[in-house]
């Protein structure tokens, strides 16, 4: 029995032992892979640890919120104004005017970008301070509490500059002093008067005021007097600025009582120069050119009347430009009167040849009929001449006797002893007579019209425009 025992054993350490020499091979791999778990437990460990570092060091989030249990912003309800239910709340207003970018005569309006600035005090928003310092915050905050909603009155459009952020900031001062200051660009109505455009002054300006909150609520005034209006070196094209000046006033409205009221005033004088170069200048050279005419044979019928037309046509074409940049207003402008009064002037002096014509007409056609009933000949020279092709004084033509009227050959065929009284209607005939025989002069010596046109235009302009710019200037 026993040597089977023992048999049996042999047989069992036979079967197990290439178990145990293939165990013993593969021990070194199990030991690698044991050390790589632990280190990269070891590198989990140290990552772990730096994460942690870096979520002391960013503390981004959880100082918002420290910054809200600071203001303690959730234990009030900031949807009610700062002591309500007492007296009204003083909010302080500062404004740094940026720059005026654009002023629209069509429109009537003017485009400001400004740094608007309120002051007043919640106490709500107090904290304990050790350094006494204040804190700032940006918009993220400012939807959180309140602020006075100030608005821009006869505004057309506004905005708040939100590049790269929204130009918003909020300063709280550890005794419940706030700084709210927001960076804006509005267009606003200015209602200005043209009589005197373009040598006029406008006066415009920007108003504030609250929407909601009336004088027993809210009280807006300047922070610094005229120290609260601030500007930087604003230069405009068109215009010169005169002055920036601040003021205050009240307004009413029938349904929720008055409001106070902030004005930012300042004074625009336009520059005359550019409206010199583009408007009166030519207007002067065109009426300046219609003269040339007198100058121009009368028989040159095409030159003076094309450029008679020329003349016109162009002043038209400046009143239609100018027209075209000025609002459509019922009153008559400056330039207007200044145009017409020139445009006035090349009109007439076209009307100025068409009269020289029809008088050179006429007073060739009557020595035309004279010619006829004369025995004189003339020669081809003096034929040519009523056909308008030379000049009165380069020819010669022959006088013609005068036909006697009846009247005066009756007179002539009385005694000189007869004492018959004249005819009762006769003093009228002698006061009517200066009359025909002035224009009986005119229409038979029409080149002097050109004359006297020479001299009366340019004067008769020169005075026009004294007048004009002692006036206006």
């Amino acid at each position: 029995m026993s040597v089977a025992l023992l048999a049996l054993r042999l047989m069992c350490l036979a079967w197990m032992w290439p178990l145990t020499q293939l165990n013993s091979s593969s021990l070194p791999d199990g030991r690698r892979q044991q050390e790589v778990n632990e280190e990269e437990k070891d590198v989990q460990k140290e990552a772990g640890r730096v994460n942690l570092k870096l979520k002391k060091l960013d503390s981004t989030k959880s100082l918002l919120i420290k910054s809200e249990q600071l203001l303690r912003i959730e234990e009030h309800d900031f949807a009610m104004r700062p002591g309500f239910g007492g007296s009204a709340i003083p909010v302080g207003i500062d404004v740094q005017v940026e720059s005026i970018d654009s002023i629209s005569e069509v429109n009537m309006d003017f485009t400001m970008t400004l740094y608007l600035r309120h002051y007043w005090q919640d106490d709500r928003l107090a904290f304990a301070s050790s350094n006494n310092k204040s804190r700032t915050f940006d918009s993220r905050l400012v939807k959180k509490i309140w602020v006075p909603d100030v608005f821009f009155v006869h505004s057309k459009r506004s905005f708040i500059h939100d590049t790269t952020m929204e130009n918003i900031m909020l300063r709280v001062f550890p005794d419940g002093n706030i700084l709210y200051s927001v960076r804006v660009t509005v267009t606003a109505l200015c209602s200005m008067d043209f009589s005197t455009f373009p040598l006029d002054t406008q006066n415009c300006s920007l108003e504030l005021e609250s929407y909601a909150y009336n004088v027993n609520d809210l009280v807006l005034y300047w922070k610094n007097g005229n120290d609260s209006l601030r500007t930087d070196e604003i230069v405009l094209s068109q215009f010169f600025i005169e002055d920036f000046q601040p003021s205050f006033g009240l307004a009413f409205y029938s349904s929720t009582g008055w409001y106070n009221r902030l004005y930012i005033n300042f004074i625009l004088r336009r520059h005359i120069f550019f409206f010199m170069l583009q408007t009166y200048f030519p207007t002067m050279l065109m009426v300046m050119l219609s003269w040339v005419s007198f100058w121009i044979d009368r028989r040159a019928v095409p030159a003076r009347v094309s450029l008679g037309i020329t003349t016109v046509l162009t002043m038209t074409t400046i009143i239609t430009g100018v027209s075209a940049s000025m609002p459509q207003v019922s009153y008559v402008k400056a330039v207007d009167i200044y145009l017409w009064a020139s445009f006035l002037f090349v009109f007439l002096s076209v009307i100025e040849y068409a009269a020289v014509n029809y008088f050179t007409t006429v007073e060739e056609m009557k020595r035309l009929k004279g010619s006829l009933k004369s025995p004189t000949t003339f020669s081809d020279t003096q034929t040519m001449a009523f056909d308008g092709c030379f000049h009165d004084n380069d020819i010669n033509l022959t006088t013609f006797t005068a036909v006697s009227s009846p009247s005066t050959t009756d007179r002539n065929a009385q005694s000189p002893n007869s004492t018959v009284s004249a005819p009762a209607e006769g003093t009228r005939l002698r006061r009517r007579q200066p009359l025909k025989q002035n224009l009986s002069f005119i229409m038979s010596n029409s080149y002097m019209i050109d004359s006297y046109s020479r001299v009366i235009f340019p004067l008769t302009y020169l005075l026009f425009n004294i007048i004009y710019w002692s006036l206006y200037a």
